[in-house]
């Protein structure tokens, strides 16, 4: 029996989702399938609109047999972050492979260009670097820096992370890709199959989005309250004497950040005045909820996976796990005392306040979905 490992958000679970459930399945029938879940706070800074709970318990009911969780201080960081913990969580649970959507569905040209990024860093790094400080944006850098004809998008973006991890550490487990289906970008198409940032849009506009979802219809979704979160983040930055202790806050522009806000009435509106070459959409997001979580430089130094939360299981799932527990790197038991742990628990208080939700419940109560 092969050992699947997947990542993913679900944010929300969508056909695609399931495309890529049912493609793992056609692939590998013989399988089981293990799920990294990020929880409330996404890696490109937003609020998830399902939360933790409600997202495992979705996975469980499409075929997913194992569901651990990828930690807020992980899962709402750059790229290489991300995927970096999501493949140590994976290849501590024992997995063949790591199946990831790719655009250009090509591993071998995934792999070659992981290998050349890895063997010549430094070089690669600064070519990178005088792109970005040329006004290039950051596929496009790559590609100049790589002297290659490639259209980078996000997905395998991600994958190259994923691949990086797995061959900066010797691991043992290999990647595949699925080639995806649609642009994570796009934000108008009705196909049956559309990205998650397009059903949210279409979500927070009031459009009836169940044709996109499987038939878990949309009791599990949630109205983020934004001018709430906005309020939140607002509060936290006109109260603080001193915002560059926080991750992200970066090059003096905690003070941009006091001096605009006061004259921003929305999360967009703050955002778009703040964007700058170096300051990304996404990575502003990420800044701001590091900074409402309260998500210090000097703790992410110290942090460490030091415990793997498990999030539910099928008895499939939980067969196995019962059969590799001793045998893991990472213990399953969680530390109340680690870092990543109280980051966890402020990180589902602050989502409770903007989805009137009772997720901290879930969160002390340690206790796996069986399904």
């Amino acid at each position: 029996m092969k050992i699947i490992g997947i990542v993913c958000e679900y944010n929300p679970f969508h056909n695609g989702h399931l495309y890529h459930l049912k493609k793992v399945k056609e692939l590998f029938p013989d399988s089981l399938i293990v799920l990294v879940l990020n929880g409330y706070f996404m890696q490109r800074g937003d609020v998830s609109i399902i939360s933790k709970k409600d997202k495992c318990q979705i996975a469980l009911s499409f075929g997913v047999d194992l569901v651990i969780e990828l930690p807020f201080v992980y899962g709402t960081q750059s790229a290489d972050i991300f995927a970096s913990a999501s493949v140590k969580i994976l290849e501590s649970l024992k997995c063949d492979y790591i199946v990831f959507g790719s655009e250009s569905n090509n591993i071998d040209i995934l792999n070659k260009i992981t290998d050349y990024m890895l063997n010549n860093e430094e070089e690669y790094n600064k070519k990178v670097k005088e792109y970005l400080d040329n006004g290039i944006n950051y596929p496009t850098a790559m590609a100049k820096a790589l002297n290659i004809d490639f259209e980078f998008k996000s997905n395998d973006l991600l994958g190259i992370s994923y691949l990086k991890a797995i061959k900066n550490n010797n691991y043992h487990i290999k990647g595949i890709t699925i080639k995806r289906t649609n642009d994570y970008l796009d934000t108008t198409s009705n196909d049956d199959i559309i990205s998650a940032t397009n059903i949210r849009n279409k979500w927070e506009n009031n459009q009836d989005i169940k044709r996109y979802l499987p038939k878990y219809r949309e009791k599990y979704l949630k109205k983020i309250n934004l001018d709430d979160y906005f309020n939140l983040i607002k509060y936290k930055i006109i109260t603080e004497k001193d915002l560059s202790i926080y991750l992200d806050v970066d090059e003096g522009i905690e003070n941009r950040l006091v001096k605009i806000i006061d004259n921003c009435t929305n999360l967009d509106d703050f955002i778009a005045k703040i964007k700058s070459k170096r300051y990304t959409h996404n990575k502003i997001k990420r800044m701001l909820v590091h900074i409402l979580i309260g998500l210090t430089k000097e703790d992410n130094k110290k942090i460490t996976l030091d415990y793997l939360k498990i999030l539910g299981f099928s008895k499939k799932g939980q067969e196995y796990l019962n059969n590799i527990k001793d045998k893991l790197d990472i213990p399953i038991t969680i530390n109340k005392k680690s870092l990543v742990y109280i980051y966890e628990i402020k990180a589902s208080k602050i989502y409770d306040l903007v989805t009137n939700g009772d997720n901290l419940k879930f969160e002390l109560s340690n206790k796996p979905i069986k399904f």
